[in-house]
């Protein structure tokens, strides 16, 4: 039996000074469009397949995991929090998003943006993003690519460090929508909050790739807050499937031992930076993971070189 979609089911078209949205299971990986919305509090607390966003003007949106693209064209002053496979703009002016995209952020035409890492948090999420073939380790945020740069002038840029999330979209204020557990607290984010492109503290980073498992995405959680927690900065995820030639490249003379581990799916690998990262790095591996195989920087010497194979590796992977 098809059941016959409605698409005003799936459509925020032409509504002024509203909050409305849609609860987790309601969308369900269907097609979703906004347009025309005006000083609107828009929440979409599900999966969807693509979101366009035309025409809309000082609204707060929040759109949960997107499997292919989501595209805003037209829209001005709004605040965002977006997870996707794919991100564009077109003839945008002043859009300020927390981000989660899989692929290379691609604006065209817009002025004023501004960028930060998705943060978010509701019991449902993690599901939605598995349901969306969304990794919460790959997240390009801040490697925007503008499409048509004007010289001497920056179209984009990023939020400030210490942006919260609930200051630029707050939380739902409508009955139905509050039933949503959400916390905005940047410790509980589904995804990994990473520094991504801004200016590291140090000069020493480490490299940190654990391997196909039952707990991979428990264990990289884990090494995140533990090293977090002392102070240092994650810089960068992975997750991306390796070959035994890509293990040669990245892991250079210990790639034997890792090969055998590849076949049983991707890799998560983590990027730490700051002063004596190396050697924390490894000591909380070998206090908190003793049985679980990691591959870790060797020396402060060697880290540097072990990131860089590794991105260039996987940026070259996922067609950056």
């Amino acid at each position: 039996l098809l059941l016959q979609i409605d698409p005003k089911d799936y459509t925020f078209s032409g509504l002024k000074d509203e909050t409305v949205g849609r609860l987790p299971g309601k969308v369900a990986g269907q097609q979703f469009v906004i347009q025309d919305c005006e000083n609107c509090s828009i929440y979409i607390f599900d999966h969807s397949a693509t979101i366009t966003i035309d025409d809309c003007v000082n609204c707060q949106i929040f759109l949960g995991p997107i499997k292919g693209s989501v595209f805003f064209r037209d829209c001005k002053d709004c605040k965002c929090i977006v997870a996707c496979q794919q991100f564009r703009t077109r003839d945008c002016r002043k859009l300020q998003v927390f981000l989660c995209c899989a692929t290379q952020p691609i604006i065209e035409s817009s002025t004023g943006m501004k960028f930060g890492c998705f943060q978010y948090y509701y019991p449902e999420l993690a599901l939605q993003f598995k349901d969306a073939g969304l990794s919460i380790f790959n997240n390009t945020w801040s490697n925007i690519h503008d499409f048509t740069p004007v010289s001497g002038e920056n179209n984009w840029g990023l939020l400030p460090e210490n942006a919260v999330v609930q200051d630029y979209v707050p939380l739902p204020s409508s009955e139905e929508l509050k039933a949503v557990r959400i916390s905005t607290d940047a410790t509980r984010s589904i995804i990994p909050i990473t520094r991504g492109r801004r200016q590291k503290s140090s000069d020493e980073s480490c490299l940190a790739v654990f391997f196909a498992g039952d707990y991979t995405t428990a264990n990289a959680r884990k090494l995140i807050d533990e090293m977090t927690g002392k102070g240092f900065q994650l810089v960068q995820t992975k997750e991306v499937s390796m070959k035994a030639e890509d293990a040669h490249r990245v892991f250079q003379q210990r790639a034997s031992e890792f090969i055998p581990l590849l076949e049983k799916g991707p890799v998560i690998a983590l990027e730490f930076n700051g002063d004596g990262a190396v050697e924390r790095c490894q000591s909380t591996i070998n206090d908190v993971f003793s049985g679980t195989k990691v591959f870790v920087s060797e020396s402060k010497a060697s880290a540097s070189q072990d990131v860089d194979n590794f991105y260039n590796f996987a940026d070259m992977q996922m067609g950056m």
